[in-house]
């Protein structure tokens, strides 16, 4: 029998206060909400789940170095503005070699300029935003079906 996939799902700064911050962007679902459906998810596909979130880019950086020395299969981050500001962010990623698919809640292309451009998007398995937090589900199915399939192109 198979070992079932690891996806780490990692959010950034302010990702705590879904719920309560700028719903007319973020909507009313906590990220406790999110966390419970993936869940839920992972638990029907077989699959683990571990769910972060931090503020701190270093617990980012950490998080992601620990996933290359543990069983992590995939990753799924939500950057948060670290999308638009974090090299060390991206140079993890690419050090661990681990896919990973970007997500963010609101539409990156319909706000301000500077969030135009992710260090991460062009060395993302894929990248989606603008669906609100079903882009996280949207997200962690692709990665099953990508680790199970291996029909996403990388």
């Amino acid at each position: 029998m198979a070992k079932p996939s690891h996806i780490l799902v990692l959010n950034g700064p302010n990702l705590n206060l879904l719920g309560s911050r700028e719903p007319s962007i973020y909507g009313h679902k906590t990220l406790t909400d999110i966390q419970q459906n993936l869940n839920s998810i992972a638990k029907a596909e077989s699959a683990e789940l571990t769910f972060k979130q931090s503020n701190a880019e270093h617990q980012l950086v950490d998080w992601i170095q620990q996933a290359a020395e543990s069983d992590v299969d995939y990753i799924i981050i939500n950057p948060a503005a670290y999308a638009h500001t974090s090299v060390a962010i991206r140079d993890a990623l690419l050090a661990t070699a681990i896919p990973f698919i970007e997500v963010h809640i609101s539409n990156i292309y319909r706000r301000e300029s500077f969030r135009h451009h992710s260090y991460l998007a062009d060395a993302a398995t894929g990248v989606i935003c603008g669906l609100g937090p079903s882009g996280y589900e949207y997200a962690l199915k692709a990665a099953l079906q990508h680790l199970n399939n291996n029909d996403i192109e990388r």
